[in-house]
């Protein structure tokens, strides 16, 4: 075989012998002259012979014998790309077979458990993207209960705490009750915290009053309530035996004396008048009375009311006779009277029991 011109083969081993034999190009003839040179040991220690079936992989992924010259030529170009390494030899090592190493069932586990993570963290995500208006309104739910539920504590801790305890207790409206006596009526309720006051109790102590008539209790937080009473008003004066009772318009005895009391009349029911129902004569007188105004109640000196639609009184001064029939139209027919006294002064019997036709005699 002719040599290339300007070959020389004691020149080039000498050139080579100081580098790497694998990266140096061998022509094929030198490479195949080294392969049928090789001991067979050598051979089957490379792992590059096809007799061994477990190492080559299966039959398509087995290398072409004849291609080994070629594999050798272009090893170290290989190399440098990222392609199999070579062996000392130049050869092309085997691929590995893909069941050369099987999974323990550790490694199972332990991919199986990654994924189900995995897959519910991805399930989560989605729930919660498809959820959220629910959430949000589940939130605002929460959140206002638990407002209401925290005021509701603020306000029962702080209503029945010894810091809204009863300490004070005011008297408003009195005239002919000694106030002092109705704070000591109502001791008993000092102490207590406002809401837990007895409304029950106090109406008990003040029961024990006859001048009053009716009474509210006004709540003052921390530590006050107010007792505001509505007296009685007395109207008139009737005989109960030897004795001259006050009595208010529901026949309530507000005191009682030997002598008649100046500056109210005498009131004298018969009969059914005594009664002091709405349909009562007494009713009827007390009515009368009440729809005067002060400066002619001040005249009058006794009432009579034998039914609740025969209502007369005399005056004080005059003695004259007023005949007043019921109790209707009593505005009217006081306005009437007043007209009446100031026109005729001197006459004995003033009817004004039709307010629109009045006589005198």
């Amino acid at each position: 075989m002719k040599r290339p011109q300007g070959f020389d083969r004691s020149s080039a081993a000498a050139g080579t012998s100081d580098r790497d034999a694998t990266t140096a190009p061998v022509p094929v003839q030198e490479t195949r002259r080294q392969e049928a040179a090789r001991p067979a040991a050598t051979v089957r220690s490379s792992g590059a012979s096809a007799a061994e079936p477990n190492d080559a992989g299966p039959w398509w992924k087995r290398p072409n014998p004849t291609d080994d010259a070629t594999d050798a030529r272009v090893s170290g170009a290989a190399g440098a790309s990222g392609a199999p390494a070579a062996d000392v030899s130049g050869k092309v090592a085997a691929p590995k077979s893909p069941y050369g190493h099987l999974p323990s069932n550790r490694e199972i586990n332990r991919a199986l458990r990654a994924a189900r993570k995995e897959r519910s963290k991805v399930e989560r995500g989605e729930v919660r993207r498809f959820t959220k208006r629910s959430r949000r309104r589940r939130m605002v739910w929460l959140a206002s209960l638990g407002t209401l539920v925290v005021l509701v504590v603020a306000v029962a801790l702080t209503a029945f705490s010894p810091l809204m305890a009863l300490r004070t207790i005011d008297v408003a409206g009195t005239s002919r009750i000694d106030a002092a006596a109705v704070k000591k009526a109502l001791e008993g309720q000092l102490g207590r915290p406002l809401p837990l006051v007895d409304q029950g109790a106090i109406r008990s102590d003040l029961a024990t009053f006859p001048l009053i008539r009716s009474y509210s209790v006004e709540s003052h937080p921390p530590n006050t309530i107010v007792v505001r009473i509505v007296e009685r008003q007395p109207i008139g004066v009737v005989m109960t035996g030897s004795k001259f009772a006050v009595v208010d318009a529901a026949k309530v005895t507000i005191q009682t004396s030997d002598q008649r009391p100046d500056g109210y009349p005498i009131i004298k029911a018969s009969g059914a008048a005594v009664d002091s129902d709405s349909t009562s004569g007494f009713a009827a007188a007390a009515s009368v009375l009440s729809a005067l105004p002060p400066a002619l109640l001040a005249q009058v000196d006794t009432i009579t009311a034998a039914t609740r639609d025969d209502v007369n009184f005399t005056l004080r001064d005059s003695g004259a006779t007023v005949v007043w029939g019921s109790a209707d139209d009593s505005g009217l027919k006081a306005v009437a009277l007043d007209a009446l006294l100031k026109s005729v002064p001197g006459a004995g019997r003033y009817d004004v029991s039709s307010p629109h036709s009045v006589t005198t005699g």
